[in-house]
């Protein structure tokens, strides 16, 4: 029998190794052909902690976008009280948007480039006020000066408008400001603050994972009032193997920064 010589043997080595190689990454590309972005905003906090150990386990990341919300225990989702929580969130690698500080809702457009914006919390909450975009510039970067307060990281510069109620002054002023917009796709809207016996879970599951296509931005609360029966952890976890089978990896906002996970 011919024998080998080192080199030649050191090449077919290198030629098979080259080729596992790309074969798993060739693998690795065929399986995640498709991208998704899992968001939360705050809500009133009571499945938090839930939503955060789902994500562990399933090693994905998501984007949360934060107000100073009141909590199912009583205190405020920017208080001292949450700091743990949130700097937990920032050593796994999530990012973070403002949600304005005071959640605070878009009303109508004012004068001369203005806009009316309805406070839920805060001092002036329930009243409609005046915002110019100094104003309301000062309410989105709000939050990001408390998170890192509490974290020592900034957020990136992006935000979202409460209940995705926005105007082209809105956006304009957020621009201004240096903060992207960051909405939601239809599909991406999961249902968690609907009547839980009109839409119930396994509905709402079925229906975002057969909906949700490449790109598409969710929206689901790390708690809501009004649901019933909790969205999370029902829906949430499923919804995240079925996305994986199906071809998703899970990226971070915005859009052009961070690696997907699966």
């Amino acid at each position: 029998m011919k024998r080998i010589s080192h080199n030649a043997f050191t090449r077919i080595t290198a030629a098979l190794m080259f080729g596992c190689f790309s074969l798993a990454a060739f693998a690795q590309t065929a399986e995640c052909s498709k991208k998704v972005y899992l968001t939360f905003d705050t809500g009133n906090m009571s499945v938090a902690e839930k939503v955060a150990e789902i994500l562990k386990r399933q090693n994905v990341k998501a984007t949360f976008f934060l107000s100073n919300e009141k909590t199912f225990r009583g205190d405020f989702s920017l208080d001292d009280s949450w700091k743990g929580y949130w700097q937990e969130r920032v050593k796994e690698g999530h990012h973070f948007g403002s949600h304005t500080y005071d959640h605070t809702y878009f009303v109508k457009d004012g004068p001369k480039g203005e806009v009316f914006e309805r406070p839920q919390f805060g001092p002036k909450a329930g009243m409609t006020i005046l915002y110019n975009e100094a104003a309301m510039c000062k309410e989105i970067r709000k939050v990001d000066q408390r998170f890192q307060e509490l974290t020592e990281h900034p957020i990136q510069k992006i935000w979202r408008a409460p209940g995705g109620k926005t105007s082209p002054v809105l956006i304009r002023m957020g621009d201004m400001c240096g903060y992207q917009h960051i909405g939601w796709a239809a599909a991406g809207f999961l249902g968690d603050e609907l009547n839980s016996d009109k839409h119930p879970n396994n509905v709402l599951l079925e229906k975002a994972s057969r909906d949700l296509k490449d790109g598409d931005i969710t929206m689901a609360h790390l708690g809501i009032w009004s649901r019933k029966d909790p969205w999370a952890p029902a829906v949430l976890e499923q919804l995240i193997i079925n996305l994986k089978g199906s071809g998703f990896c899970f990226g971070l906002l915005p859009k052009n920064s961070g690696n997907p996970s699966k």
